[in-house]
């Protein structure tokens, strides 16, 4: 059968019309693919460490999940953290440290050198309120590695060891720390967990990730916000040992949010109670009445310092002191009626 032009012009139009339906579904079909590959997905990841736990909750695309041990670098990044900090491992940096001789230079892992001159910084802005070289009177009051007492010590046992403490004693030269008082013994528990949750932010920042929450032992930092466009929800806990209540809740996003307090870490000898917050001042356990301070800070590292910090100077002191730092703070006070509330005007914006 012959074919004139129109019937040829009819045919190319035909097959114009197959090609283009062929290159929309090849599209679509990577579309699809595409949309599924960038979808986020939510991941939640737990564990034990420096003698508590820790969770991290993010999000992920699908590839990710599939190529990225997450867990894995996770644990061992906490574990390298234990390794250089941990006063409960005779092995580790810190300890080690604690048992060489004095005046000898003792190189360290960059991470603890930064960790060390960051608590003697805060030392020293808070007058000795943080001392991480308190680890004589943490011992001798039972709330170190050695385990609690039978009793509590002496006036002459903490005036022995209060001679054996003060960060004015050690000294941080780039990687090398160093000494001047025999026996100085250096204690990182107030401000590790700080640092351990920054290096997991690290990590997942480092992975694309931008949207997290990471926690250890109640330290948090928060980046981005969730799936559903709101903002990480965080509560600050009521300062009681006989139950498990919220005294507030905080929005966060972009920051980091630490609390200090002798609620749930004390003992009770003969009728009192001791707290396990040392005083450098004085050897002795804190008895004002500041329950619980909560911090909030770009750095979760510097926020658990400061609430250490904080924590020791009472109400009055801590609220001060936040001021003049620019500090959100927020305090809760024992009272006869239960608990008042004190927050810095930093602080005031995470009231709802």
């Amino acid at each position: 059968m012959n074919c004139g032009y129109s019937c040829i012009k009819e045919r190319i139009l035909n097959l114009n019309k197959i090609q283009f339906s062929f290159f929309t579904l090849v599209l679509l079909l990577v579309s699809a693919c595409s949309d599924t590959s960038n979808k986020l997905t939510p991941v939640e990841l737990q564990g034990r460490t420096m003698g508590t736990t820790y969770s991290v909750k993010f999000f992920a695309t699908e590839q990710q999940i599939r190529t990225e041990q997450f867990y894995k670098d996770i644990e061992a990044l906490l574990e390298t953290v234990n390794q250089q900090m941990s006063t409960y491992r005779p092995d580790s940096e810190i300890s080690r440290f604690n048992t060489s001789a004095n005046d000898e230079p003792f190189i360290v892992s960059s991470d603890t050198a930064y960790v060390v001159q960051s608590a003697i910084d805060i030392g020293v802005q808070s007058e000795g309120a943080l001392d991480i070289t308190i680890g004589p009177l943490v011992n001798l009051w039972g709330f170190g590695p050695n385990g609690h007492v039978e009793s509590a010590p002496t006036s002459e046992q903490i005036a022995l060891a209060k001679g054996l403490i003060g960060i004015d004693k050690l000294l941080v030269k780039g990687r090398t720390l160093i000494k001047t008082q025999d026996q100085l013994y250096i204690d990182l528990s107030a401000i590790a967990k700080g640092f351990g949750v920054d290096k997991i932010a690290e990590y997942l920042e480092a992975k694309g990730i931008n949207r997290y929450l990471a926690e250890i032992g109640g330290e948090m930092r928060a980046k981005g916000k969730k799936m559903d466009g709101s903002l990480w929800r965080v509560a600050i806990e009521k300062p009681t040992s006989a139950e498990r209540a919220v005294q507030q809740v905080v929005d966060l996003q972009d920051k980091a949010i630490a609390t200090s307090g002798d609620y749930r870490n004390y003992f009770e000898k003969e009728g009192k109670r001791y707290s396990h917050t040392i005083d450098p001042s004085n050897g002795k356990p804190i008895t004002h009445k500041l329950a619980s301070v909560t911090v909030i800070h770009d750095s979760t590292m510097m926020a658990d310092g400061y609430a250490t910090a904080l924590n020791v100077m009472g109400p009055q002191k801590a609220l001060e002191f936040a001021e003049r730092q620019n500090l959100a703070v927020y305090l809760v006070v024992k009272s006869a009626e239960g608990f008042d509330v004190k927050y810095s005007s930093g602080f005031s914006s995470y009231i709802q």
